[in-house]
């Protein structure tokens, strides 16, 4: 895998991270997040094997797969970040 192919995945990451700080600016339930990250993602997936050369999926099912677990790192990120920052705010208590 070369970075090139790294910097798609991320990409679709970062993008599904973007998207779901605007979905919580909204009165949508959090609870959607992971949901419309994956979706967000799946479809990125595709458009990313159909547009980016090296692209690490040749087929559409292994395109939407790799869209929609970029798409659900990039809420796992969000939580690691917050369990973080509860961490951090715990040890000065």
């Amino acid at each position: 895998m070369e970075f090139g192919t790294i910097g798609s995945v991320v990409g679709i990451t970062v993008i599904c991270y973007l998207a779901a700080v605007a979905v919580k600016a909204t009165p949508l339930d959090n609870k959607w997040l992971p949901v419309i990250c994956g979706v967000l993602g799946g479809i990125l997936g595709v458009v990313g094997m159909r547009v980016i050369p090296d692209y690490p999926a040749g087929d559409y099912i292994t395109a939407i797969a790799v869209g929609i677990v970029s798409g659900l790192a990039a809420t796992g990120s969000n939580q690691v970040f917050k369990q973080l920052k509860n961490k951090t705010e715990e040890d000065k208590a």
